[in-house]
Formats: structure tokens, C-alpha cells, sequence
């Protein structure tokens, strides 16, 4: 008897035992945390996830993860690390218990036991639930209205060069949440006539309009593209050996197209490439600051 018994507790002993699998979840422990389209605090919000929460984390993006979020468009977000805390979970696919392969019945038979005694065990499966981690964040979350999900850069200041003709100046820019923006340039170019080797001291303010299209997000980068026109006003001196000293006031327009480049790392602050095209009123012949310009700015948002 002693020995059936033995050969019992063999054969269980050489079964497998449960399956598991691990995956990465962050625990949210705040109140309520924010889930953001880009791995930046400037890059719009999707949606909120309550305290308790348990997101499957996808990557470790720095200070960020990126988390699986089924109701944005491409189904995954970016939520701070200090929300909560990140461990490994542990999903059960279930017990298995197979019958008792050639080597355990070997075993058996050294123990004493007779082939019409063996114990053989057929397989059987327990299901058990899908986890958290197995079927991504399916808690009840808060989405934020579309009219929220704009772009969080409001307001910034900065400094810009370049142009029709190399110049240096100071520039603002502002964004509303339905993708419209305005934009304020001031800055001072010198232009040399090749006619009469005369020069041209101008200073030039630029009010345009802005239109955005949709961003373009990457684990650490946040790109919106843009287009825009407006109006250019020239107040200019001009030193000419033929015509000597003078003044001018001038005005004119502008069509431009860029994109502006923000990172993870530093999410205020975002560079800005355009290439634009102005024409005058009434062009000044010798000092050309119309035609094809590419321009660089760097943007600092203060809100």
C-alpha cells in the first residue's frame, strides 16, 4: 500500500504544473492620471485613467511608458512614470495536467507497482479569465471631448533668422485648440544694391494667420505641420551714392508652409523650418527682399 502511494506522489510530482507570462503594468496611484498622444507634457491629452488603473506598458520611454489605450486612434498612449508604479504581472492561461509520459511509468514499475495499478491522468484545463495584462486596459475611462484634444502649446516667444535675404528678429506665435494660429514677426535685414552699390537698412513686421495639420507623434518627438499668409511692412533707409540718404515705406504679402518640431525631453520649447514666398506693392528695384525665403525659429511656450 505504502508503495502505491509512493508511486502516486511520483507521478504527480513529474507533472507540469501552471503556465504563466509575464508582462509590464503600470498601477496608477494618483487621483486621476493623465494619458497624452506623445511622451511630452505639451502634446495633447486623449483621456484620464482613475486611480487603480492597470495599464499594459508597451515601452519605457525615459520619464514616460507608452501603454496600450484602445480608444485612441492608434491605440496606444504616454502616461509619467511618477503616476503610479510599474511592475511585472503574472497572467494564468490555466492548469494543465497531461498523462504521465513513458519515463514516469518506469518509475512506477520500479517502485513495485503492476500495470493494471498505474495511475495514468488524462489532461485536463482549467480556463481561467483573460487578465489586465492579456487584454490591454478595458477599465471604464474617461475620454476628453474632441474639442480638448488640440494642441496643448498655447503661447511662445522666440527668435528667428533667416528670410528672403538673411536677417535676424524676434518672433511670437500662438495656437487655439482648433487647429488656427497667428503669428507676429519683427526683424531687420541689410541689403546691398548691385546697381548704384548702395545699401538698404530695413525693418520688417510680419502678422500672419497659421492653419495646422494633423501631428505627426513619434516616442520622442511631437511634428506639426502648418501653412500660413499674411502681410509684410517694411520701414527701410537707404544710403545711395546717386541718390543719396532716404526713407521708405513699403508694404506687401507672404504665403508660407513648415513644421514645428518639439521633443519629449524639452516640451516647451519647439523649432520651427518654413519656406516662404512674399511679394510688394511696389518693388524697389536693387533691393530684392521678395521671392523664395527659408526661414529658422525657435519657439519657447510659455503656456
Amino acid at each position: 500500500m505504502i508503495r502505491h502511494a509512493a508511486a502516486v506522489v511520483i507521478v504527480l510530482l513529474l507533472s507540469p504544473s501552471w503556465v504563466t507570462a509575464q508582462s509590464t503594468e503600470l498601477t496608477v496611484n494618483v487621483s486621476s492620471a493623465s494619458v497624452h498622444k506623445a511622451p511630452s507634457t505639451a502634446s495633447p491629452v486623449i483621456g484620464q485613467a482613475a486611480r487603480g488603473a492597470r495599464l499594459q506598458v508597451t515601452r519605457n520611454v525615459g520619464d514616460w511608458v507608452k501603454v496600450a489605450w484602445p480608444s485612441a486612434a492608434d491605440g496606444v498612449g504616454y502616461v509619467r512614470v511618477s503616476v503610479g508604479s510599474v511592475s511585472n504581472g503574472t497572467a494564468s492561461n490555466g492548469t494543465v495536467a497531461p498523462t504521465a509520459p513513458l519515463a514516469n511509468n518506469a518509475t512506477a514499475k520500479s517502485a513495485g507497482v503492476q500495470p493494471s495499478q498505474r495511475v495514468v491522468t488524462t489532461p485536463v484545463v482549467v480556463p481561467v479569465e483573460p487578465t489586465q495584462a492579456q487584454t490591454g486596459n478595458r477599465l471604464p475611462v474617461r475620454t476628453t471631448s474632441p474639442s480638448s484634444t488640440g494642441p496643448t502649446h498655447k503661447f511662445g516667444v522666440g527668435a528667428l533668422m533667416g528670410g528672403p535675404s538673411f536677417g535676424l528678429g524676434v518672433t511670437a506665435r500662438g495656437w487655439s485648440r482648433k487647429r488656427l494660429g497667428v503669428q507676429f514677426d519683427l526683424a531687420h535685414y541689410n541689403v546691398s544694391s548691385p546697381i548704384d552699390l548702395g545699401s538698404m537698412s530695413s525693418t520688417e513686421f510680419g502678422p500672419s494667420v497659421l492653419f495646422s495639420f494633423n501631428d505627426h507623434v513619434a516616442d520622442y518627438t511631437w511634428l506639426r505641420p502648418y501653412v500660413g499668409a499674411g502681410m509684410n511692412f517694411y520701414k527701410s533707409s537707404l544710403t545711395s551714392p546717386l541718390l543719396g540718404d532716404m526713407s521708405d515705406t513699403r508694404y506687401g504679402s507672404q504665403m508660407f508652409g513648415g513644421g514645428e518640431l518639439s521633443f519629449a525631453s524639452v516640451p516647451q520649447f519647439a523649432i520651427s523650418t518654413q519656406v516662404s514666398y512674399r511679394w510688394f506693392n511696389e518693388p524697389r528695384v536693387g533691393y530684392d527682399l521678395g521671392g523664395v525665403g527659408v526661414s529658422l525659429a525657435g519657439h519657447w511656450y510659455v503656456k
